[in-house]
């Protein structure tokens, strides 16, 4: 990604923060824009591309993610640690805005479930995308067809790797209901992937017969 804003040369103040947790950043954060700015560069490309895969074009991504820092550094001095990690309360931000960017122009433009999940230099080469195994091929078919809220489901399970504890705070669920539309989500994944295989079996039989 383009970095948000012109590049930031790290000062000594900087310096001397960016082995600190970020527990003691949020504490100095508050009072201190240099303790916040070392928060900003370890969370800003995470944040972004959890974005851009929600909006699918860079210009609202970078707009939208300058919002989220800039909520995030007024809402600092009150923030709570409830045991999750700092990022799930970015992300929780993040989310609140996306709500709102999509209801403001009733539009929902995602990028291509094939982009969250096929690793990027596969993408690239032509030849690899080529190759892959007709499985994955079906599991992505079928991934498209899921509701919004489970797609966004599995973008923060099995691309950003959250916890179902981090899942709930980013989407304002609890724990239990993440659980439930998860088991749900694998079980509708599974009964569609059952299906396709069926049809394409009977379809291969059609065609031989």
């Amino acid at each position: 990604m383009s970095r948000i804003g012109p590049p930031l040369r790290a000062t000594d103040a900087q310096d001397s923060l960016l082995e600190e947790p970020d527990g003691a950043l949020i504490a100095r954060a508050g009072e201190n824009p240099e303790a916040f700015g070392v928060l900003y560069e370890r969370y800003v490309d995470r944040i972004y591309s959890y974005i851009y895969y929600r909006t699918g074009n860079h210009h609202d991504a970078e707009d939208l993610t300058s919002h989220t820092f800039h909520r995030a550094f007024q809402h600092v001095p009150r923030y709570v640690d409830r045991g999750l990690p700092f990022s799930a309360w970015l992300y929780r931000i993040a989310h609140n805005l996306l709500a709102n960017w999509h209801r403001d122009r009733s539009r929902r433009q995602f990028v291509s479930i094939d982009d969250l999940i096929l690793p990027s230099h596969q993408r690239e080469d032509p030849v690899m995308v080529t190759q892959q195994n007709e499985d994955q091929s079906r599991l992505l078919a079928v991934v498209r067809r899921l509701p919004p809220e489970r797609q966004h489901l599995i973008v923060l399970k099995f691309v950003e790797e959250m916890s179902n504890a981090e899942i709930a705070q980013v989407m304002g669920r609890t724990e239990g209901a993440i659980k439930s539309l998860y088991h749900r989500t694998l079980v509708a994944l599974r009964e569609e992937l059952t299906n396709t295989s069926a049809d394409e079996s009977s379809q291969r039989e059609h065609e031989v017969g």
